[in-house]
Formats: structure tokens, sequence, C-alpha cells
């Protein structure tokens, strides 16, 4: 496997072979609704009340950020994801536990993808952000393929390991300075996820190389992988990491932060999201249909203190 100082140098020549990221138009929406995509519910979950669900945590990111969320449902209509699409400003994709090729989440993934894709190259701006299973998912997008590998990372908080890149990313480039500092030294970005990114299956592959800017890598002692990352010409954002945990998921387990540093860091990431949608000039066809739309008409259940999601929204 590569080592860091090869993987930096493979990545440092990557850097200086792309296109800038798109640029957005100097108008502000600063009423941002953000979608956040349902997927299938976990086997043996005892509270569901449909076939879908969203954890209520990142609903509860978003919104502490200044945004208002949309579910997007599985199992609708090509056409009827095309209309909300347009209405919409952004999507989160969130961590879980889905087929990143079989699933309804992973189909659902690709239609906004290419949606996203074909508006973005039309300087209409739209952002999506992958979290853990949403980082996994953008990844499997992009290459056409899965390239993870198992790693042990179930469960444990770590600090980031910041590439040269990370200086002049859109991303992190908000954060202060004291947080980056932080997030570089103290253990507070969790991870609850068993597949991984490796540093050497990304450098191996064209397309995840000329799409990606690579952050922030993290190891699990053998195997290093990527943790954060940014599209070159499209505001897409992905974290293997979970930002949405440290303010609102309450499970007394092994990876799990609640210190100052650590909410901080949820809440510059979920700000730096909401103004990226806020470059996003979509709207809804009325204001009937938008508050139809919201996941207001929701109310999450609350699962127990001992759930690794205190409360999810369910859907049919």
């Amino acid at each position: 496997m590569c080592s860091s100082a090869v993987a930096f140098a493979v990545l440092a020549a990557v850097f200086c072979s792309v296109p800038v990221s798109v640029q957005a138009g100097p108008r502000l929406n600063n009423r941002p609704i953000i979608g956040i995509l349902a997927q299938e519910i976990i086997s043996g979950d005892r509270h569901a009340r449909g076939s879908s669900y969203i954890p209520a945590s990142y609903v509860k990111y978003l919104e502490s950020a200044g945004a208002r969320v949309v579910p997007v449902r599985i199992n609708r209509t090509n056409e009827e994801y095309v209309t909300l699409f347009h209405s919409i400003n952004g999507l989160l994709l969130p961590g879980g536990d889905v087929d990143l090729q079989k699933s309804q989440y992973s189909r659902v993934s690709k239609i906004f993808y290419d949606l996203a894709i074909k508006a973005n190259d039309m300087s209409d701006y739209f952002p999506i952000w992958g979290t853990c299973q949403g980082f996994q998912q953008l990844t499997v997008l992009t290459s056409g393929k899965n390239l993870l590998t198992l790693t042990d990372t179930k469960a444990v908080a770590l600090p980031l390991t910041f590439t040269p890149a990370a200086q002049n990313s859109r991303l992190l480039k908000s954060f202060p300075k004291d947080l980056l500092q932080s997030l570089s030294v103290e253990n507070i970005t969790s991870n609850f996820h068993s597949w991984s990114l490796t540093l050497q299956n990304f450098s191996r592959n064209m397309r995840l190389r000329r799409f990606y800017k690579v952050l922030s890598i993290n190891t699990d002692g053998k195997k290093e992988f990527i943790s954060t990352m940014e599209a070159y010409r499209y505001p897409f954002y992905a974290v293997q990491w979970h930002p949405e945990k440290a303010p609102f998921e309450w499970i007394e387990k092994s990876g799990m932060v609640h210190t100052a540093s650590a909410v901080k860091a949820s809440f510059h990431s979920a700000i730096f999201f909401v103004s990226e949608a806020m470059k996003s000039q979509h709207s809804f066809s009325s204001p009937i249909e938008e508050e139809k739309a919201l996941i207001y008409n929701y109310s999450p259940v609350f699962k127990g203190i001992g759930s690794v999601f205190m409360q999810n929204y369910y859907f049919d």
C-alpha cells in the first residue's frame, strides 16, 4: 500500500492538472430548502412505520444552519424526481446500510447526481453533500464501480490528516483556524463504517482522481482511507465521518464524541453546505406545493436512548 508521502505526491500531481471549480452568481437565496434522501428500512427495526426512513439527526443538522428540509422518498417515478430536483436547493445523502448499486437509495442518488451534473454544467448551481454511506455512494456514482475496502473503522473517533489541498479548499477554508487545529489533533470525527475508499484505490482510478480533490485522510492502523473530499468542478462534498452525530446522537458508544470542538465542527460543516444551497435558485411551483413537501408534515419517532439513531422519520 502507498505510504503517506508517496500518496501526497500522487495527489499533488493530480491537483495541478484539473480545472477550477464552478463559480456561482452573486444572488443568494436566503430561504434554502435541502432534500435528504430516504433509504430502505434496516432489518430488525421494531419502530419502523413504513418502508423507508431518514434519521432525524440529519434534519436537525441542516435546520441548525438555517435550512428547511424536504424528504426525498424512495420508490417514486423519474418524473417526480425531476420535478423535485427543480424545487429544492441541494441534496444530502445520509449514512446508513444499503446496497450502493442495487438499492432504491442508489437508484435515486444516481438520478439526482446526473441531474446535478447537467444543471451545474449549465451554470444552474446545485450542491450535493454525502456523509458516510453518502460519501461511498458518490464514489460509486463517479467511478462506475464499487472500489471500497473493508477497514477497522466501526465506532471509532479519529483526528483528520489534512492533505496539501485542504488549505485552499472551498469547504475547509471557511473553518476557523482553531477548529482546523482541533480536527487535526483531537479524536473528534466519529467513524461508523466498515467500508472505506483507500488512498491506493483512489489513486489508481482515473475517474475519481480527476473528479475529486482529497482534503483529508485517515488510517485504521493498516490502511489509509479518504475521509474528506470535494469535487473540482462541481459543488459536491463528501465526508466519511459523521458531523451530525456530535450534537444530535446520544448512544453511549465508542466513537461518539460530544466535546465543544466536535459540536463546532458539526456546525461549521452544516453552515458551509447551507451556504452552498443558498446559491441555488430552484423553487417550488407554489407555496402550497412547498408546504406539502416539507418535513414538518411528518413526526419523528423516538427509538430509545440505546439506539444508534435517537429518532427516525418513517415513510411509506
